[in-house]
């Protein structure tokens, strides 16, 4: 039996805990965090939390004073112990408001749940087969204040997801309501043209990938910071090289959208100055 953790306190996965005035529940009214555990060290957590942190001013979410950062980390770990997961282990962290109605939050109060699952030993490693993408044109991402959280009204990717997986995509690259390229529904996009590497600006909509940073601060300290520029689908079509980045994965090769093929002589590059460090 594997557990989970809700303010502060383990319950097994079968658990419910949710009530039916839940405002996370109706309205998804919180925020996600995924991060990655390597034998029970979380990896790059401050780039974690400071962006979870700053996600909860955006929202106006208040969490009790003594939930910290520190505190949390020290449940992870203690949750990723009680639940077996001591090699590669994804974690999930969600906050979410509580009960209410739309305009009638009966608590200023806010929930934490955390959960852990195990992952491959080999999760991260070169995808020498390459990725098979497509794009989703049928909801398309804002552009505001939002746009950059991790928050739990996750529909657009949702719909991209499943959209992929009727195509037999990997993944679906949404686009923003310009019909720009925003992000994919588990990563950040990467585009290499004359070697020259690119990604959509964060005003361009897509989630403010912690892995997206942590590779333009790499690439940036060996003078091949990446541009961040709006980009059109004409863009990623004519792009000699196409990469995805998150979390979990770390930097994954695009061998093909549709027709078009790509190479991967310097996202093996790329790749090799990144890894092992971690989204």
């Amino acid at each position: 039996m594997e557990y989970f953790i809700f303010n502060g306190k383990y319950h097994a996965e079968e658990s419910l805990i949710l009530s039916s005035n839940s405002r996370g529940l109706k309205f998804g009214d919180g925020l996600f965090e995924t991060m990655k555990s390597c034998n029970g060290a979380l990896q790059l957590c401050d780039e974690h939390f400071a962006r979870l942190w700053k996600g909860l001013q955006v929202l106006d979410l208040k969490l009790p004073k003594q939930v910290t950062p520190d505190l949390l980390q020290l449940e992870i770990t203690n949750l990723l112990k009680k639940n077996g997961h001591y090699k590669m282990a994804r974690i999930r962290l969600t906050i979410f408001r509580g009960d209410g109605g739309l305009y009638d939050e009966q608590k200023q109060k806010s929930h934490y749940l955390i959960q852990t699952w195990g992952l491959p030993d080999d999760i991260g490693a070169w995808n020498s087969n390459g990725l098979v993408l497509g794009i989703y044109t049928e909801v398309k991402k804002s552009c505001d204040i939002l746009s950059n959280l991790k928050h739990n009204n996750f529909l657009p990717y949702a719909m991209a997801a499943y959209h992929a997986k009727k195509e037999k995509w990997n993944d679906a690259v949404l686009l923003n309501t310009h019909s720009r390229l925003s992000d994919t529904t588990i990563a950040n996009i990467f585009l290499i043209k004359d070697e020259v590497i690119y990604t959509p600006a964060l005003t361009e909509g897509p989630i403010a990938g912690v892995m997206r940073k942590n590779i333009i601060n790499v690439l940036t300290a060996v003078n091949r910071k990446p541009i961040e520029k709006p980009l059109s689908v004409d863009d990623l079509i004519n792009a000699d090289e196409v990469f995805l980045s998150n979390s979990i994965y770390h930097i994954r090769w695009v061998q093909g959208i549709g027709d078009k093929k790509y190479a991967n002589t310097q996202t093996q590059k790329i790749y090799s100055l990144v890894y092992p460090t971690k989204r």
